[in-house]
């Protein structure tokens, strides 16, 4: 028996997640592609087929140093929360496709949710955090 290859073992992983998550109109995937030296996000709306913004470390006003690190990563999430927002969106589903969430994937997540992306996930998780202590 054959040993799979990273891409058709995330491709399984990626196609399992898919059958879960699905973008409404009310709150759209935001779906996340990483590769080796760049990262990509997009929020899309599954219903219409259609994508209402996007964000990567190949546009002009977000290329740094490299586009392949945790710091691309966090200028890429503020980009793609405050496009959405401009949108008039305030709720997403993340998809990550695939990849394993830590590093770049996180740190992605994490600062579109800083920017006013998923305002009451962050709520939820704040009072959750002072109930435990």
């Amino acid at each position: 028996m054959a040993k799979k290859d990273k891409a058709a073992v995330r491709k399984g992983v990626r196609t399992r997640i898919r059958r879960r998550v699905r973008g409404t109109a009310e709150r759209p995937r935001l779906a996340i592609f990483r590769s080796l030296n760049h990262i990509y996000a997009q929020i899309i709306d599954d219903e219409r087929a259609a994508t209402i913004a996007s964000a990567s470390t190949v546009e002009k006003d977000l290329v740094g140093a490299t586009g392949g690190n945790v710091e691309a990563a966090r200028r890429v999430g503020r980009a793609i929360a405050e496009r959405a927002i401009a949108a008039g969106i305030e709720s997403v589903v993340f998809d990550r496709g695939g990849f394993r969430y830590h590093g770049r994937v996180k740190a992605l997540a994490d600062a579109a949710r800083e920017a006013g992306l998923n305002k009451n996930e962050r709520a939820g998780e704040e009072a959750a955090g002072e109930a435990a202590a």
